[in-house]
Parts: C-alpha cells; sequence; structure tokens
C-alpha cells in the first residue's frame, strides 16, 4: 500500500511536489485499504521540498534518503510497511522553518489544513478511523486540527515533546471532537530546556503559561507518560513495553529516538493499551522541571543509577 505524501499549500493541503488534485487520489488511496489511517506530522525545522530538511524525505518516509543521528523512519517502525491491511500512511508537511515565533504561527495555520484534510477523508470514507502522531511543533498542529474537527474524525492522538502550552491543549482536547479523541502525552526532563524556551519566547494563548511537558494539563481522555521517569520505565517493562533508559540530559528527540517506543505507540494506536490502562499503570506525578539537573543527579556527571528523579547508569 503506497503512502501519500501531503503538503500544506496556500493554506490548504496538497500532494507534495505533484498539481494533480489531491481529492482523487486520496479516495482510491482510501478504497485500497479499509485500515486505520496514520497522519504523521514533523516538527520544528523541517520543509517540504527543501534539499536537506524535506520531511518525506526523511522521518516521515519509509525508507529516509539521507542518513543521521535523528533520522529513523516513522512509518517503517509504526507497521506501515506497504503490506495489504495495514491502512494508509498519510507524511504531512509544513513550513516550520525561520524563527520560533514565526513556525508557531505558521504551525496553528497547518493545523487549519490538516483540518480540511480530516473532513476530506470522513467525506469520502465516513467513520474512518484517523490516528495523529506529531513531534514538537507538530503538536500544536495535530491540537489545532483537533479542534477545528468533528467528533469522530479522530480517534487517537500521540503527543511527542510537544511545543504545545497546556491551556491550548486544553481548548482543543475538551471540545466535542476532542474529547472523543484519546491522547498519550508523551513528555520528558530531557526536554526541559526545549519547553523553557518556548514559554520564554512564543506569547502563550490563555492563562497556563506552561507547555504540556510540563504536566500541568490533566484530561481524562489524556495519559501522560514522562519518557526518562525510572518509575515509569520500570511499569512499562513489566506491562510488556521495555524502553531503553535515557541517555543525554536534554535531548528533544528521544520520544522518536529510544529505543522500544514505537511497539508502546503501535500497542497505543490499536486499542491493546488504552488510555485507562495506562493511566493505571503510569505514575500519577511526573517530576518536576530541572529534575535533571539537580544536585542529587548531578549535573556534569553521567546519570546516576536509583528511582525518583535519578537515570540509570549506561
Amino acid at each position: 500500500m503506497p503512502m501519500l505524501r501531503i503538503s500544506v499549500e496556500d493554506d490548504h493541503p496538497r500532494l507534495h511536489g505533484s498539481s494533480t488534485p489531491l481529492g482523487p487520489t486520496l479516495r482510491h488511496a482510501l478504497s485500497c485499504d479499509p485500515g486505520p489511517v496514520k497522519i504523521m506530522i514533523h516538527g520544528y525545522k523541517y520543509l517540504p521540498g527543501h534539499p536537506i530538511f524535506c520531511p518525506h524525505d526523511g522521518i516521515l518516509s519509509r525508507a529516509p534518503r539521507r542518513e543521521g543521528p535523528r533520522v529513523v523512519s516513522w512509518p517503517r517502525h509504526l507497521g506501515l510497511r506497504g503490506q495489504q491491511g495495514e491502512g494508509l500512511g498519510i507524511s504531512f508537511g509544513w513550513a516550520a522553518r525561520g524563527k520560533i515565533w514565526a513556525a508557531y504561527d505558521q504551525a496553528d495555520s497547518a493545523g487549519n489544513a490538516l483540518a480540511l484534510l480530516l473532513a476530506d477523508i470522513q467525506r469520502i470514507a465516513p467513520g474512518r478511523c484517523v490516528q495523529l502522531i506529531a513531534h514538537s511543533l507538530g503538536g500544536r498542529v495535530a491540537l489545532k486540527a483537533v479542534k477545528q474537527s468533528q467528533p469522530g474524525d479522530v480517534s487517537h492522538a500521540i503527543l511527542l515533546a510537544a511545543a504545545e502550552f497546556g491551556s491550548v491543549a486544553k481548548a482543543a482536547l475538551t471540545t466535542k471532537a476532542g474529547q472523543q479523541v484519546a491522547v498519550l502525552n508523551v513528555t520528558s526532563r530531557e526536554n526541559d530546556l526545549y519547553d523553557f524556551m518556548l514559554e520564554r519566547l512564543v506569547r502563550g494563548e490563555g492563562p497556563n503559561r506552561r507547555t504540556l511537558g510540563h504536566g500541568c494539563t490533566r484530561l481524562p481522555n489524556m495519559a501522560t507518560l514522562q519518557l526518562d521517569d525510572l518509575r515509569s520505565i520500570a511499569a512499562l517493562r513489566q506491562a510488556g513495553y521495555p524502553i531503553a533508559p535515557p541517555q543525554r540530559r536534554v535531548c528533544h528527540w528521544s520520544p522518536y529516538l529510544r529505543p522500544g517506543v514505537f511497539p508502546l505507540y503501535r500497542a497505543f494506536l490499536t486499542g491493546k493499551l488504552p488510555v485507562p490502562h495506562l493511566r493505571a499503570v503510569l505514575p500519577t506525578e511526573i517530576e518536576p522541571r530541572w529534575a535533571r539537573f539537580s544536585l542529587r543527579s548531578g549535573l556534569f556527571g553521567p546519570p546516576r543509577g536509583g528511582t525518583g528523579g535519578r537515570l540509570l547508569s549506561q
């Protein structure tokens, strides 16, 4: 089953690198496989068509054309290998380069375009299961689309180190459509520096100027996983989902680079690990910001073993 490469052009979803209308191609792709639609959304610094930073040739490709320490095929690891029955994979590209505040605004527009795509999918294939997985500012794109969508347009959303404020997420996920979305919010104290910079550089919407990574947004349809918390890692291992311990104190990309995360994501998307199960298994509280930089954890030394805020040795 081929994947669709879609990019935002003129505030609308278009086939990437093609003048062919999206509608007929989308209709054909949806008719070829009745399985779920997985829409993958990149984050900051990517730009469709860029010779180096095109997401369709990198992380959102089954076979990335370039190599690098942060390039891993999302489709392949999500089980989209081109076989019948897998469903349809869509790589969703948008202009995410430039200054952070400009990219933050652009993500809002891209979310509107994604909402149009969601509406097209439901118009062509009513009731089709649609799942979103998004990293960084892609989380803002996904949340804006959910807020603009109709109930049932999206079934699941995985937000990986989402660069978005808690108040914005709450506004999206408490709409009638948002309440029907099962959400896995993947955060990490490794991402604290990036969350902190977003809060300082971008004017947040609403009274809550803390990002999702701060753990301040709690909703009944959301499970929050702190990916570098030893308690969470132990609980998931006991549940049958071993995830490698963290290797760095600062890392924005660990939610898709850490060995073991994709089997967990696949289980969540298939319903094998629903939100209530995850909420029952995972700790109710996440560690405070800058926990990795405390004197106890050791700022300049290697991560040390232990519990409650210290990392495993590598």
